[in-house]
């Protein structure tokens, strides 16, 4: 098939988050198993965006500014919008990364004129809103979103919340877990690591940059030599952060910038412990990146993973609060057994549950027609759907694509 992938910006900061990482990681396996895909995004970096990733083509347009507005809502450039329409005219499916932002709009809206299948991956980016711009935004967008053949949200919680936006004009809503390829695995033993702790996030008053830095302080006061890493693009919370630095001991807690995407891996495989300290976060994409190179994680009880995570043995779900996450820190630094157990569940609760293998057999489903929603079970969720589980094995191996 001709696939079209449309994610709103990639960058050098990872400023947009994770449905960059898993746009291209769908592309990359969907491209190894023959499919013709593209991946058509804004660009942002000191330097122009690439014309191929792997296997993938990569259509992007400089990012520029044509609504004031917060965040990544306002960006567009206007020849993306003609890039799209030419895309869409050999494409036999197009698949949208959608936010309420312009290029979701633009997206949306070609493929409708074009009228092209499409499916549409909201990504915890759609949640009900009262705020008068989100509802004039709502009035063109809802109705082109409405349109897709099949819309993805990462969770159930999250299929609750997209369904309450569409209401009961919209499209199936189906689970697809984000997915992503594993590291092969290392000899043991790899414990013990330096005892280092890693922040990777945007430090935005969600992601609570804040609370991981009084965590910390409270964790050098029982382990002294525990040194911690914070990484990411400054999304307001970054003076906090400075001034809770300083306030704190000396050499123990650094900021080191916004990570690019390409060296995050490095940073999850040499830490000792992933802390993911965001509330009400809707799946939890770098728990599933450090899980898959071997590094246990500590997140909270809001996270959208996190029930699946604890069932799995993980990781060590906490209320949020720093004392919480530092006892559970001190724990996973402490307990090497504890630690290589965590790593051996986490690398296995990847393969099994979110491998990028089995939200590709998925896509291709629903790619292919196969959209209707499942009947409803107990509570009101799609049977098959109230979790994410492993799709059967495919009988033809695929290559490794790099990721």
């Amino acid at each position: 098939m001709r696939l079209l992938h449309v994610v709103t910006l990639l960058s050098d900061d990872g400023i947009f988050g994770g449905p960059p990482s898993v746009a291209l990681a769908q592309s990359q396996e969907l491209a190894t198993r023959g499919h013709d895909v593209t991946l058509m995004a804004l660009w942002r970096g000191r330097d122009r965006g690439p014309d191929r990733i792997g296997a993938v083509r990569l259509r992007t347009r400089p990012s520029r500014t044509l609504l004031p507005a917060p965040g990544c809502i306002g960006l567009l450039h206007p020849l993306l919008v003609r890039d799209l329409w030419r895309a869409m005219g050999d494409a036999d499916v197009v698949h949208v990364h959608a936010g309420r932002d312009l290029v979701s709009l633009a997206a949306l809206a070609v493929a409708a004129l074009r009228r092209v299948p499409c499916v549409a991956q909201t990504h915890g980016m759609v949640e009900p809103r009262s705020a008068l711009p989100v509802r004039l935004f709502d009035l063109l967008y809802l109705p082109l979103l409405r349109r897709a053949r099949v819309c993805c949200a990462l969770t159930a919680q999250e299929r609750e919340r997209v369904a309450r936006v569409l209401g009961p004009d919209g499209p199936p809503l189906r689970i697809l877990p984000n997915g992503i390829r594993p590291d092969p695995p290392e000899p043991e033993p790899r414990q013990p690591r330096a005892p280092h702790v890693l922040f990777l996030a945007r430090l935005h008053p969600r992601k609570r940059p804040e609370a991981f830095v009084e965590m910390a302080a409270l964790v050098h006061k029982e382990m002294p030599e525990a040194r911690f890493t914070l990484y990411g693009p400054d999304d307001g919370s970054l003076p906090a952060v400075r001034r809770l630095i300083d306030e704190g001991p000396a050499g123990v807690v650094r900021y080191g910038g916004a990570l690019h995407p390409a060296k995050a891996h490095e940073a999850y495989r040499t830490a000792a412990v992933h802390v993911l300290a965001s509330v009400n976060e809707p799946f939890g994409m770098t728990l599933i990146e450090a899980l898959a190179a071997g590094t246990p994680v500590v997140c909270t009880d809001t996270c959208g993973i996190a029930e699946e995570l604890a069932r799995q043995g993980a990781a060590l779900v906490t209320d949020g609060s720093p004392e919480a996450m530092a006892a559970a820190v001190c724990r996973l630094l402490g307990d090497p057994e504890l630690w290589t157990r965590m790593a051996r569940a986490g690398r296995r609760v990847v393969e099994e549950v979110y491998s990028i293998a089995a939200v590709a057999d998925r896509l291709e489903e629903m790619y292919r027609g196969g959209g209707r929603e499942e009947p409803a079970g107990p509570g009101g969720t799609a049977r098959g759907y109230d979790r994410p589980t492993a799709a059967p094995r495919r009988e033809q191996a695929t290559p490794d694509p790099a990721m």
